[in-house]
Parts: C-alpha cells; structure tokens; sequence
C-alpha cells in the first residue's frame, strides 16, 4: 500500500469535498484544487505533506506537480508542519512602516523562535507573509480566521497569552464548513 492510499478524508470532509468538486463543470475539477487544498490542510494537521498533496491529486485526477506548484505558491498553504496557533504577521509596506518589523522581534523574544520556527511546546508558529489586506489597521497579524490589528507590544502580549491558554488550534476549517453546505 503506497503512501497516498493510507490517506483519506473524513467522511464529513470526503463529502464537502464532494459538493466543491461538483460546482464545476466535468474536465474543469481543476478549479476545485484551492478549496480542496484548504479542507486538506484542515483535516490533516493545519499543513500539507507530499502525501497528502498527492491524495488531493489523486481525487482531481490532475498530476501531483500541478498541486504542489499550487500548495508552495501561495503563502496560505504551510508544506511543513506547524503550531496549534499560527501566527501570521503581514510584513509588507505599510505594515513596516507602522512596526511589523519591531512586532515580529516582539513575537520572537517573547516565544523564544524565530520567524518560521515553532516553539518547542507546539503551541505557536511565527510566519511572516505578504498582504494580508488591513492596510488601514497595520500593523496587524492573523491567527486562524482572526484578524488583529493596530498592535502594539502590550496587545500582542495579551492575545499570546490567550491563544496559549485555549490550546485550541487555530483553522480555517470552519469557514470552509459554513461557505459549503
């Protein structure tokens, strides 16, 4: 039994999967491949592995290298594993000059990793990626579905404290439940 086979959605999943497929017309499952690679990454631990990437391949009928292209395109998609909170501070123009730069160092020194790193307990990764479209409210950082915005070093401390007390991990899953029923 090969890798890609030990795989497999949930039955929930398989059939939300199912109804995203079908909102496409045949030969054009293709389309499905952003969706199906959030609910993947939802289901299989908040990051993609070359398995799991292949499995998505696999109900799309598509070549693997067209998934990965895709899945390490886009900074949504991690191809390593990653905390139960991933921290995504926005380190583009406005949100420098408002003080990503010295937020991230906070991040950093505050959980003891580097950007990119996870710490030991599991609990945080700290990423930094491209716009994340709140411009206006910078600097600002996403967890989950959850913005938050016009940080400051205090701000950050309360929201790591929080997210660190839940232990819940952070995922994009229900948003992808409630926008395919």
């Amino acid at each position: 039994m090969n890798e890609v086979e030990k795989i497999e959605f949930s039955k929930e999943a398989k059939a939300l999967s199912e109804r995203i497929i079908k909102r496409y017309p045949e030969g054009r499952q293709k389309s499905a491949l952003l969706p199906l690679l959030h609910l993947a990454q939802a289901e299989f631990g908040g990051w993609l592995s070359v398995p799991t990437m292949d499995y998505v391949a696999s109900i799309l009928n598509i070549k693997p290298i067209e998934v990965y292209e895709v899945a390490s395109f886009y900074s949504m998609f991690n191809l390593n594993p990653v905390g139960n909170c991933l921290i995504e501070v926005c380190r583009t123009g406005p949100c420098m000059l408002r003080g990503a730069n010295d937020i991230i160092e906070h991040i950093e020194n505050k959980l003891g990793i580097k950007e990119g790193e996870t710490t030991p307990d599991g609990k945080f990764t700290l990423k930094t990626v491209e716009c994340l479209g709140s411009c206006g409210t910078a600097p600002m950082l996403q967890c989950g579905a959850d913005y938050h915005e016009n940080l400051t070093n205090e701000k950050v401390d309360e929201l790591l404290d929080k997210l660190g007390a839940s232990g819940k991990r952070s995922s994009y899953m229900w948003s992808l439940k409630e926008n395919n029923r």
